[in-house]
Formats: structure tokens, C-alpha cells, sequence
């Protein structure tokens, strides 16, 4: 069974990937950390397993590419 997804927000991603809030967002722009979520008109996080999955290995991460069928 899948646990729900959670969404979290930047002060716990820079805790988990101890970078600043500037490297993380230009990280974003390369396309070489995850994108955010808008949660509300104000806010905004990111899936807990997609920044799990760039702290195993950020190296090599690239974002899941989806298909649809």
C-alpha cells in the first residue's frame, strides 16, 4: 500500500538537503533540484520523496519523466 504523499516546505527541504534557499531556487532554474508545488496563493512546497530521492543521490537526479496511457 502507498503512504500519502506529503508536501513539505522550505525551511525542512533545507534542513534535509543543507542548502541555502538561494543555491536550492537556482538549483530549480537549471533544472537540477525538484520544482516546487503551489499549496496556496502564498505558499508553496515540494514531495517529500522527490527531495528524498535528490538526497540519495543529487549527483545523478533528473525528474521523473511521466508517461500516460
Amino acid at each position: 500500500m502507498h503512504e500519502p504523499q506529503r508536501i513539505i516546505r522550505l525551511k525542512t527541504v533545507q534542513a534535509r538537503t543543507g542548502l541555502s534557499r538561494s543555491t536550492i531556487y537556482r538549483k530549480m532554474a537549471e533544472g537540477t533540484f525538484p520544482g516546487q508545488l503551489r499549496i496556496s496563493t502564498n505558499g508553496a512546497g515540494w514531495h517529500e520523496a522527490e527531495i528524498n530521492r535528490w538526497v540519495a543521490d543529487p549527483v545523478s537526479w533528473r525528474p521523473k519523466v511521466e508517461t500516460f496511457r
